[in-house]
C-alpha cells in the first residue's frame, strides 16, 4: 500500500529549498508561519489522507471503472465520499486566494500534496487537479460577478471544474473546432460536443462548472476565432442557490487503457436549445485564457509521472524484498537492484526538480516586483521539460516496475502493471510530448536566443564546480560527470540555435531528444544540491542513513544516468538530416 515520502519530501521543502527564507518573508505568505512545522503538518495529514482513504480507491476504481447510461455518469465505489473529505480538508484551494475560499499557501506544498495524490491514485488526482486549474482560469479572466459566484465554491471543492477544449477530429488543433456560441441577452447560448472531458460528470460535488471553448457568430477564423465561457451543470441563482439542469449532458464515458476511476466523457451541449454559458474574458480571446491554467496544469502532470513511478516503486521494492528466489529475496540480485536504484535515482531527480520549479512559479507571481519578469521566463523554460521530461520517465519506471515483478507483473491481480497502464496517458494530454519538445525549443530557448538556458546552465556548471572543489571524495566523479553532461548540453543548444534559423525541420527533429537531454541535466543537477545540503548535515554532526542515501542516490545517478546526456547529444547532431533523408514514401 502507498506511503508518501514524507521524509524526502520535507528534506526537499525545508532543508534543500529552505522554504521559510525563500518564500515565508513574502507579503503573499508572511503571515502563515511558513517553515518546517507547518510543512511537517500539513505532509502528515497529506500522508494520512493518501494511506488511509485515497489508496484504498487505486484497484476499486480500475476494477470497477466510470460508466454513463441515459445521460447520468456513475463513478467508481468510494470516490464521492473521498472528494468531498478532500474539499473539506482545504487540499482542492490550498494555494488559492483566502478571501476566494483557499488557503492562500506556497505552490511548494500544493506541489507536494498533488504528488502525494497521485501516488496514491492517478484517477482521483484529477478530480482536484481540473478544479483548481478551472478557479485560476476564472481568476485570472472572469468578470467580478462571476468571481463572485464561482470562485470560492471550487476552490473549498464544493464545486468542481472542467476544461472543454478537444472536438472528434480536432485533437492538438484547436483552430478547426466547431463549437459556437450565440448571443442571449446577459448570457450565451452554447452548441456543440466536446470529447476527453476528464471528470466530465459525476454527484461527487453539488455543481460542476465547464470552461468551454466556442465560436462567436463573427469570430474569425482559425485559432484566433476562439472564446471562452463558463457553462455549469446547474444554472447558479442571483443568490447563489442552483437553479435548474443546464443544457449540458454526458454522452458516453471513454474506455481507456487506464485511469478506468476517471470519468472522461463526451458532453453535449444544447441538445435541448442552447446550455447557458458566460463569456470568460475578451470575445476571440479564449485561447490565451485557458493557457493562464496551463503553466500549473503541466507541472501537475509532471507531477502524475512522479507520483506514479513512486507508487510503482515502492510495490516493486515491497515484492523483490519478499520474493525469494535462488535462495535468497531478488533485491539482492545486481539486475534487479540495478532497476530499484534506477526508479529510486530518477524519482527523486524529478521530484526534486519539480519542487524546486514550484518555488520559481511562487517567486514570479509573489516575489520582489523587479523579479518576477526574470523567474517567469524560467518557469516558462522549465513546465515543458517538468511535463515531458518526467512523464517519459515515469513510463519507463512503471514499466520497470512490472519488470521486477517477472511474471506476476504482467497479470492484473498484482496491480504493477496498472501504474503502467494509468501514467501513459500524460504523455498525451495536456499537450502531447513532441508539442512540449517543439515549444521547449521554440518558444522558450528561440526566444530570447538561449539567454534564459544560458543563465540555467550557469547554475549548473557552479554545483559541478562546487563539487570538484569539495573536500569528500565521493563528490569528484559525480562533478565530473555533471561537467560532462553540462559541456554536451551547452552543444546541443547552440547547434539548435543555429539549426532554428537555417533548417528548422531538422532542428524540430532533435527537439525530444533536446528536451529529455535537458531533463537529465537537470535532474543531476537537484540531485547534486541535494547531496551538498546532505554532506553539510552530515559535516555539522547529523548520522544519518538518510543523508548517506541522498549522497549514493546522487552518486549512482552520476555514474548511470547522466551518461544518458550523452547519447541525446549525438543523436541530436546527426538525426535532423538523417530524418530528412528518410522519404516519406518508405514509412
Amino acid at each position: 500500500m502507498y506511503r508518501a515520502p514524507l521524509e524526502d519530501m520535507q528534506f526537499l521543502i525545508d532543508d534543500v529549498l529552505d522554504i521559510e527564507a525563500t518564500l515565508g518573508s513574502l507579503p503573499r505568505f508572511a503571515e502563515h508561519g511558513i517553515g518546517a512545522d507547518l510543512t511537517t503538518a500539513l505532509l502528515d495529514e497529506a500522508g494520512k489522507f493518501s494511506a488511509d482513504v485515497v489508496a484504498p480507491l487505486r484497484r476499486v476504481g480500475d476494477s470497477q471503472p466510470a460508466s454513463c447510461r441515459d445521460g447520468k455518469v456513475t463513478i467508481s465505489p468510494g470516490y464521492a465520499d473521498a472528494i468531498r473529505q478532500l474539499g473539506a480538508g482545504g487540499w482542492v484551494g490550498i494555494t488559492a486566494d483566502v478571501d476566494a475560499g483557499g488557503q492562500g499557501l506556497p505552490e511548494l506544498y500544493g506541489t507536494a500534496a498533488c504528488e502525494v495524490w497521485n501516488g496514491a491514485d492517478m484517477a482521483f488526482a484529477l478530480e482536484p487537479f481540473l478544479s483548481s486549474g478551472a478557479a485560476l482560469a476564472i481568476k485570472a479572466h472572469a468578470s467580478d460577478q462571476l468571481k463572485s459566484i464561482y470562485l470560492a465554491k471550487i476552490n473549498s471543492g464544493e464545486w468542481s471544474g472542467t476544461m472543454n477544449l478537444t472536438e472528434s477530429g480536432a485533437g492538438s488543433d484547436l483552430g478547426v473546432m466547431k463549437s459556437r456560441a450565440e448571443p442571449a441577452g446577459d448570457h450565451f447560448k452554447i452548441f456543440g460536443q466536446k470529447i476527453y472531458i476528464t471528470w466530465g460528470d459525476h454527484d461527487a460535488t453539488e455543481n460542476i462548472i465547464h470552461l468551454v471553448l466556442a465560436r462567436l457568430p463573427d469570430a474569425p477564423a482559425g485559432s484566433k476565432g476562439i472564446s471562452l465561457f463558463l457553462v455549469p451543470k446547474y444554472v447558479v441563482n442571483a443568490d447563489g442557490s442552483l437553479g435548474e439542469r443546464n443544457d449540458v449532458r454526458p454522452v458516453s464515458t471513454e474506455h481507456k487503457l487506464g485511469i478506468h476511476g476517471s470519468p472522461t466523457c463526451v458532453m453535449a451541449y444544447g441538445d435541448q436549445g442552447g446550455a447557458v454559458g458566460y463569456l470568460v474574458g475578451e470575445p476571440n480571446n479564449g485561447l490565451a485564457c485557458m493557457f493562464t491554467m496551463m503553466n500549473e496544469a503541466r507541472l501537475k502532470v509532471g507531477l502524475q509521472g512522479i507520483g506514479a513511478s513512486e507508487g510503482a516503486y515502492q510495490q516493486a521494492v515491497a515484492y523483490a524484498r519478499e520474493r525469494v528466489q535462488g535462495g535468497v529475496p531478488i533485491v539482492e540480485h545486481a539486475d534487479v537492484k540495478r532497476m530499484l536504484t534506477t526508479m529510486r535515482a530518477l524519482i527523486e531527480a524529478m521530484r526534486a526538480l519539480a519542487f524546486t520549479e514550484a518555488v520559481t512559479m511562487d517567486l514570479a507571481h509573489y516575489g520582489p516586483a523587479d523579479q518576477r519578469s526574470e523567474q517567469q521566463r524560467r518557469i516558462d523554460l522549465m513546465i515543458p521539460v517538468i511535463k515531458g521530461w518526467s512523464t517519459e520517465v515515469g513510463q519507463e519506471l512503471t514499466s520497470l516496475g512490472v519488470q521486477v515483478h517477472g511474471g506476476m507483473g504482467y497479470v492484473e491481480e498484482t496491480g504493477a502493471a496498472q501504474f503502467l497502464r494509468d501514467v501513459r496517458i500524460t504523455s498525451i494530454y495536456e499537450g502531447t510530448n513532441g508539442i512540449q519538445a517543439a515549444d521547449l525549443l521554440n518558444r522558450k530557448v528561440g526566444r530570447d536566443g538561449g539567454a534564459t538556458m544560458e543563465s540555467l546552465q550557469a547554475e549548473v556548471r557552479t554545483v559541478a564546480d562546487t563539487l570538484m572543489a569539495s573536500d569528500n571524495v565521493s563528490f569528484s566523479g559525480l562533478g565530473a560527470a555533471l561537467h560532462k553532461a553540462l559541456a554536451d548540453h551547452v552543444h546541443t543548444t547552440e547547434f539548435l540555435l543555429v539549426a532554428l534559423k537555417d533548417a528548422s525541420f531538422e532542428a524540430f527533429g532533435g527537439s525530444f531528444d533536446y528536451m529529455m537531454q535537458t531533463g537529465y541535466l537537470f535532474g543531476g543537477w537537484m540531485l547534486a544540491r541535494s547531496a551538498l545540503v546532505a554532506a553539510e548535515k552530515q559535516a555539522a554532526g547529523a548520522d544519518s542513513a538518510f543523508y548517506a542515501r541522498k549522497i549514493a542516490t546522487a552518486r549512482f545517478y552520476g555514474a548511470r544516468i547522466l551518461p544518458r546526456c550523452e547519447a541525446h547529444c549525438g543523436a541530436i547532431l546527426e538525426s535532423g538530416t538523417a530524418l530528412s533523408a528518410y522519404s516519406l514514401d518508405w514509412l
